[in-house]
Order: C-alpha cells, then structure tokens, then sequence
C-alpha cells in the first residue's frame, strides 16, 4: 500500500511517501485495507516529520514489523537512505487493546446511548489516543522529529496496524 504527495520546497521536513510492507505486516480485509489507507491519507495529508540529524528532506517512510519492533525505514524521496529506527510495540500493547475496547464501546453507543455517555466515551477514546501520540513523540525523540499532531496520525497508523477487523 503506498500513497505519495507532491512535494513543497517551503517544507521539506515531512514526509512525502509511506509504504507497508506487505511480507511482515500483511494485507487483510478489505475494511482493515480501508483504514489503513485512510490513515496513511491522514497522515500525508499534514506532518512535520524529520530525522534528527538530518535535513535533507522532503521523506519516504517504508514500515515493516520485525521481531515485535515496528522498522522505520527513511528515505530521501528520491530513495537514497537516510536511517532505520526500531520502535518496541511492547509499551503500546495495552494502549492499543483499550483504545479499541473504547472505540467499541463508542460506535455500539452511538446506536442506544445517551448524548452524556457517548460523549464520555469520546473523551476516554481521544485520551487514550492522545497517551499513546505523547508516548510515541517521545520514543522517537532522539531519533525522529515529529509535532504532536504527526505523532497522533502515526499512532492512528499503528493502531490500524494491529488492528485484524
């Protein structure tokens, strides 16, 4: 799965390019497929992203699973590599189960729920996305410069990821 953007020379720190690996991380269905491209969409759409020691930009992002570590492999977009990062899914294990504990729980009361309990479950839902994108920022930290709002759209990505439909 690949989605490309144009690139801007006025903002060379992002990424421009973001492909799966199909070999470690599989296809699936085709609902999963479907979120999949959306939150790549998503996070092509707007980012600020960079290697730390690096601005040469704009990037391609290659993501593969290895060994439970989710592989960042950057490019230049022209493809002449920049870096790999190995990220440990392990913190984001029991983030990703209750978020989708949550977000279950969020779309079955949208159907029956009072307004107050929907949004209750919204608000437990967005901070538990809002955990895992501050977890995430700071485990790239010293290798990966991302803003907030890039980190919550890589944590949509991983979260889609996981997720089997």
């Amino acid at each position: 799965m690949t989605r490309a953007v144009t690139e801007s020379k006025d903002n060379a720190q992002r990424l421009v390019t973001v492909t799966l690996d199909e070999a470690s991380i599989g296809r699936s269905g085709p609902d999963v497929e479907h979120e999949r491209a959306i939150a790549i969409y998503d996070l092509l759409d707007e980012n600020a992203f960079a290697p730390v020691e690096d601005d040469k930009g704009p990037y391609a992002l290659h993501l593969s699973i290895a060994e439970n570590r989710l592989v960042f492999d950057i490019r230049a977009a022209d493809g002449a590599p920049v870096m790999a990062y190995l990220l440990s899914l392990s913190p984001f294990r029991k983030l990703v189960k209750d978020y989708f504990l949550v977000c279950d729980s969020y779309y079955d009361a949208i159907r029956t729920a009072t307004p107050e309990r929907i949004e209750a479950l919204d608000m437990g839902r967005r901070g538990l996305h809002d955990e895992g994108s501050r977890i995430l920022q700071e485990r790239l930290r010293r290798k990966v410069r991302v803003d907030f709002d890039t980190a919550r759209r890589l944590f949509t990505l991983i979260c889609v990821l996981h997720w089997r439909g």
